[in-house]
């Protein structure tokens, strides 16, 4: 991977490295799949409808999602455009969301998927944020990614 794909992280962006057990190519497309992004996109309490994704995996192609809360039924669009992509080892996707904190734009989702065989160990780098939104977004990625590896563990059983 280029250097040129591992900017320099501020705390005003968020940062998280993890393992799923799950090979890349997997784990790849439950990021560039609507139906398998649908599945685990948003923290317990969130849905992301089918019909709500658009992924065209091309240079300037569309990355876009509606979470919405299930108690309240509040809609929070992520529009996005995908920068660049190296399949299954990148991806870079610049993005405005409309969030319970305020409308967020021109935020870069970075995404590194490194292969360990059965599992992969992801990096995801996204900012600038204000320190509310940085903390919020954070706390919904956790929350997110227990989604997928339990779905993950479903997947590979």
């Amino acid at each position: 991977m280029s250097e040129a794909y591992r900017p320099e992280v501020t705390d005003r962006d968020v940062f998280v490295s993890r393992t799923f057990e799950a090979p890349r190519n997997v784990v790849w497309r439950f990021w560039t799949e609507s139906a398998l992004l649908a599945s685990w996109f948003g923290p317990e309490g969130v849905t992301v409808p089918i019909d709500s994704v658009t992924i065209d995996l091309v240079v300037g192609g569309r990355w876009e999602l509606s979470m919405v809360e299930i108690s309240s039924g509040a809609t929070n669009p992520i529009q996005g455009r995908i920068l660049s992509f190296n399949e299954p080892e990148f991806l870079e996707i610049q993005m405005t969301a409309d969030t319970s904190g305020g409308i967020v734009s021109d935020i870069i989702l970075r995404l590194e998927f490194h292969d360990h065989g059965d599992r992969t160990r992801m990096t995801l780098h996204q900012g600038p944020f204000t320190d509310q939104i940085r903390e919020m977004t954070l706390a919904g990625w956790v929350l997110s990614f227990a989604k997928l590896d339990t779905i993950l563990k479903r997947h590979s059983a």
